[in-house]
């Protein structure tokens, strides 16, 4: 679905395919600037004492049709980007355990939950009171929904901070947000060719958390019992190949059950997480993941237009939305505070789970593509919407690196955990 979306937005492409086929020449300059600026860029950045992530956005924005124009967005870019934060969360999965999420179900529930209906609500009335039509109203909170988890998995990744209980809270809380978002985003795809199917979507919701369930609680069980056998087979670097085997299958199940991609390789990792440091799939999961994820950052500034929202109005709106989307998703940290007394370090925690749901990134992208593509959303709307998913994913990064030092002066910032992750 995602990739299939991510075409809608494709216009004149650097790696074009002409009449006598693929040119792989222009395909390789592009990936060499995406790449190559991805990383420079990230380092300029983290040695700035900024995040790496911004630079490796700003590099898609600077190489993009918002600046320079060299490369534009084209489906070679787009697989690499899907296949970026795909290995991301794989990773991200690989250190997380299945109890630790457990053990914060609840406030996780109660983030999502949150995290949905105020940035929803708060979009669609903003939109009324603009005086969009109604379903223009609604995209424009579909757009505020969705959190990119890929983008706070890669700050909190970078500042080691993955197993924190705040970490562990935004990850469950961002598999429940994304099937929420999804399911909004289906009821409004069906809401705009004339109705919402209740049946099917009721349907879909059951399998989503089926799916989910499942794999959190069984799939460990499954790897253990099945890793013996893959050993067996004496594949090069067995436990690498069998994680991508896992990890692709489920996240294919994910898109045909109709929840985002991310979802089957987050759970893939976890079911993986007990003996990834073991058996080196871990160190193998991150060098992937350190090639494809650039081309999944920088992506997402590939998708910025200036001439979409420059108009005074547009401007107006997206900025007044962009401010909404970080409000609304800072108050979603209050979910943090369910079974526990709201003293001063839950509330720094909550506003650190609230940070780390503010990136909307490539679902916010999704959300505007998808209603260009259905032919509901005005130029100047597309334009807002895709402003507030690269305009919080721009902010939220310096927002949750202070966020995290703030709730945990203890816990490293900036490298890695110096012990390897072991099962709860």
């Amino acid at each position: 679905m995602a990739l299939d979306l991510l075409k809608l937005s494709t216009s004149t492409p650097l790696a074009a395919v002409t009449g006598e086929g693929i040119d792989a020449a222009a395909i390789l300059l592009a990936l060499f600037l995406v790449f190559t600026g991805a990383k420079l860029l990230g380092a300029l950045f983290a040695r700035l004492g900024q995040p790496a992530v911004v630079g490796e956005i700003c590099a898609g924005i600077f190489l993009g049709p918002a600046v320079l124009g060299w490369v534009a967005p084209s489906e070679p870019l787009a697989v690499l980007s899907e296949l970026g934060v795909i290995f991301l969360l794989f990773t991200v999965g690989l250190e997380t355990h299945p109890r630790a999420i457990f053990a914060v179900g609840p406030q996780a529930l109660v983030v999502a939950l949150i995290g949905v209906a105020l940035p929803f609500a708060a979009g669609w009335l903003l939109g009324v009171q603009w005086g969009l039509v109604q379903i223009e109203a609604l995209f424009l909170g579909a757009a505020l929904v969705a959190t990119s988890v890929g983008i706070t998995a890669r700050v909190l990744g970078d500042l080691g901070l993955l197993t924190s209980r705040a970490s562990r809270i935004i990850l469950g809380a961002a598999i429940i947000d994304d099937i929420l978002a999804l399911l909004v985003l289906s009821a409004l795809g069906s809401l705009s060719a004339g109705g919402i199917d209740y049946v099917r979507l009721g349907f879909t919701a059951l399998l989503a958390v089926g799916f989910v369930v499942f794999a959190a609680t069984l799939g460990p069980g499954i790897v253990r019992r099945s890793a013996r056998g893959l050993a067996g087979l004496h594949l090069g670097q067995s436990a690498f190949a069998g994680g991508v085997v896992l990890c692709l299958l489920l996240a294919v199940l994910a898109q045909a059950i109709g929840i985002a991609a991310i979802v089957g390789a987050f759970l893939a990792g976890m079911m993986l997480s007990e003996s990834a440091e073991e058996n080196g799939l871990a160190e193998s999961a991150e060098t992937a993941s350190e090639f494809f994820t650039p081309f999944f950052l920088a992506g997402i500034g590939l998708q910025l237009e200036l001439a979409s929202f420059l108009q005074p109005q547009i401007l107006a709106l997206s900025g007044i939305a962009l401010v909404f989307a970080v409000i609304t998703k800072l108050a979603s940290g209050v979910g943090v505070f369910v079974g526990q007394k709201p003293d001063g370090k839950a509330l720094r925690e909550a506003f650190a789970v609230g940070t780390g749901m503010i990136p909307r990134g490539e679902v916010g992208l999704i959300v505007a593509q998808l209603g260009a593509g259905l032919g509901v959303l005005s130029a100047g709307v597309y334009g807002a919407a895709v402003a507030v998913a690269v305009g919080t994913t721009l902010v939220a990064p310096p927002i949750i690196r202070l966020a995290f030092r703030v709730a945990s002066p203890s816990e490293p910032q900036g490298e890695p955990p110096a012990e390897p992750v072991r099962p709860l």
